[in-house]
C-alpha cells in the first residue's frame, strides 16, 4: 500500500492497483481569501473506488471534486447529518446540498462500522470536530498495513481505543496547524484550537504507535483565511520537534510507500 499527500487533508491511497481518496478537495476557497483554483493541491492519479470524508465542512468535502474523481457508483462514506436547524448546521449545509446535487452514492456510517470496498478495509472510529459538527476519523487496511486519517480533529480521549483495536500503524495522517477559530455563531469563542497543534498531533501519533507520522491540514505559505482562522505560525517544524523520529513530512503530490 503506499499514500499520496493530495494538499490540506486530502490523501489518495493505492491498493491492489486500486485506488481511494479521503477528505479529496480542489476547492479551497470557502477558507482561503483570494484563493486560486488548483494551487497548493494535487489531483488523484486515476479513478477512485471509493471517497472517505470526515465531515463535512467544505475544506474536506468537495462533491464537485468527487463527482469527477470517482468510478460510476462509487461510494462516499461519510458522518451522520448535524443535529439542530439551520444556525447549527451552517458550516455543513453547503456540502450536503451539494452532494445531493451531484448525485453521490453517500452513504452514512457509524462510529466502529467497517466496511470492505474493493482491496480496502475501511472502518470509522471517533472524532472530536472542534465546531461541534458531527466527524468521523478513518482507519484503512490494505496489503497488511493500516493507515489513520484525523480529519482535522481536536485532541480528545478516543486514542486509546483506537490505539487498542488498530496499532501499531503503518502511517497515521494529522492535523497539525492548531486552527483557532472565532466564528459568528460560536460565541463567545472557544479558548482551545478547533483542531490539534503539533504537540497534540505528536502525542496522538505516540498513542497510535505510529511508524509514520504525517502531518496535515496546514499551508506553508500560510495563504490569508477568512476572518476568524488562524493558524499556528510553523506547523511542519514544530511537528518534526514534538514527534521526532516518527515525523514524516510530505510535500503536497509526494507518495509514501508503505512497503519499504
Amino acid at each position: 500500500m503506499r499514500v499520496r499527500r493530495l494538499g490540506w487533508a486530502g490523501v489518495e491511497i493505492e491498493a491492489g492497483g486500486e485506488r481511494l481518496v479521503i477528505d479529496y478537495v480542489r476547492d479551497l476557497s470557502p477558507l482561503f481569501t483570494g484563493w486560486k483554483p488548483g494551487e497548493g493541491l494535487a489531483v488523484p492519479g486515476g479513478k477512485a473506488t471509493a471517497a472517505l470524508v470526515t465531515h463535512l465542512h467544505r475544506d474536506h468535502t468537495d462533491a464537485s471534486a468527487l463527482a469527477d474523481a470517482l468510478t460510476p457508483g462509487a461510494p462516499v462514506l461519510r458522518p451522520a447529518p448535524g443535529h439542530g436547524d439551520d444556525v447549527d448546521n451552517v458550516t455543513t449545509l453547503p456540502a450536503e446540498r451539494e452532494l445531493a446535487l451531484h448525485r453521490l452514492a453517500a452513504e452514512v456510517v457509524d462510529v466502529w462500522s467497517t466496511r470492505d470496498v474493493g482491496p480496502f478495509r475501511v472502518t470509522a472510529v471517533p472524532s472530536v470536530d472542534g465546531l461541534g459538527d458531527p466527524q468521523l476519523n478513518w482507519v484503512v487496511q490494505a496489503d497488511g498495513q493500516r493507515v489513520f486519517h484525523g480529519g482535522d480533529t481536536m485532541f480528545h480521549g478516543y486514542w486509546w481505543l483506537v490505539a487498542r483495536r488498530f496499532s501499531p500503524l503503518d502511517a497515521v495522517f494529522l492535523p497539525a496547524n492548531g486552527a483557532v477559530v472565532d466564528a459568528p455563531h460560536l460565541q463567545p469563542p472557544s479558548p482551545l484550537p478547533a483542531a490539534m497543534d503539533p504537540r497534540q498531533a505528536a502525542a496522538a501519533a505516540e498513542i497510535l504507535d505510529a511508524r509514520y507520522a504525517v502531518p496535515m491540514h496546514y499551508e506553508v505559505e500560510q495563504p490569508d483565511k477568512i476572518a476568524g482562522y488562524v493558524e499556528v505560525s510553523d506547523p511542519e517544524n514544530e511537528f518534526r520537534t514534538h514527534a521526532g523520529s516518527r515525523a514524516h513530512v510530505l510535500a503536497v503530490g509526494e507518495w509514501l510507500d508503505l512497503a519499504t
